[in-house]
């Protein structure tokens, strides 16, 4: 009874000692960047004290927190840098135990261990291209109602807020982050800039050069939208016809990539013990090492032929 006990207070610490780590101290950390924005000469005062090496953790720890967030930001997805942490950790961990549990063999544990630790982020990578190719879809929409709000008599600003209005998620509130940041004080350059930024895609590059390019040159904006909706309704034409190409060897890896587990967990159902063979016997332990290597290298392969570029 004791040790049962003491292993449950275990667990219930890591959890709670966890949580605040990555959770309640990630939001006094946000308290505290709020008055440090309050106070910018006495924080650019302390920041002048740091040593070299430290300025250089700090700086590596910035970027990678920055890399996790604008991930986390391109999603759309309400969570925190700390959250996915947190996640991940704790995925990672309880698959880890479970594994070994069921099969007191370390290298199996450790492998199920780390990716199930990967598998938030994986499944943050899916949502980012799923929103990516959403937003790709509605923008040629998005800029023909700028060029058309710029023909009836509006100033660029206004045509972002109808879009901001008009169009759904993900186009809708990219495009009302651009316009209430211009305009609380943001300059357009730079607004426009950070919008190139936070999406990923090279049509939002193309918007953002024509934009910029009319401010400093001039010319008929409305016209260059126009031409560049045109476009970018071809390219995303192409790029489905090339999806529709590559469909049968995206098949063929997803077959490919499920059929070892489908069997394996079909033999560990028929036959479990001839199946514990492979991770009990360190022969076993070996073929499924290479094999899972194998795996890998196969699929990596794969993705190189079915991906396209156009």
């Amino acid at each position: 009874m004791s040790l049962v006990l003491g292993t449950f207070v275990g667990v219930l610490a890591l959890v709670l000692g966890a949580y605040w780590v990555f959770v309640v101290r990630e939001e006094a950390g946000a308290h505290r960047a709020l008055q440090k924005r309050l106070r910018p000469q006495e924080e650019a005062a302390r920041k002048s004290k740091l040593t070299l090496a430290k300025s250089d953790q700090r700086q590596f720890g910035v970027a990678l927190f920055n890399g996790l967030q604008s991930l986390i930001d391109q999603s759309g997805r309400k969570k925190t840098v700390p959250r996915l942490l947190f996640t991940s950790f704790m995925s990672g961990f309880v698959t880890g135990m479970v594994s070994w549990t069921a099969f007191r063999v370390p290298v199996v544990a450790l492998a199920a261990g780390l990716l199930a630790m990967m598998a938030p982020y994986a499944l943050l990578k899916r949502a980012v291209a799923k929103r990516m190719w959403k937003f790709e879809e509605q923008f040629p929409d998005a800029i023909d109602l700028i060029a058309r709000a710029l023909r009836a008599g509006h100033a660029f600003p206004p045509g972002l807020a109808m879009v901001a209005e008009e169009l759904g998620d993900p186009v809708g509130p990219e495009f009302k982050l651009l316009y209430d940041r211009q305009n609380f004080g943001m300059a357009m350059p730079d607004a426009m800039r950070a919008f190139a930024a936070r999406v990923p895609l090279i049509d939002a590059r193309f918007f953002v050069t024509a934009v910029l390019t009319q401010r400093e040159a001039g010319g008929n904006l409305s016209g260059v939208l126009d031409n560049l909706s045109a476009v970018i309704r071809e390219r995303f034409k192409v790029k489905r016809q090339v999806g529709v190409i590559s469909a049968h060897g995206r098949m063929t890896a997803a077959i490919l990539a499920g059929m070892p587990p489908v069997i394996g967990g079909a033999l560990f159902l028929i036959a479990p013990q001839n199946a514990l063979l492979l991770f009990r016997d360190p022969l076993g332990v070996k073929m499924l090492i290479g094999a899972g290597v194998l795996q890998a290298l196969g699929m990596f392969w794969i993705s190189k032929v079915i991906k396209v570029e156009y």
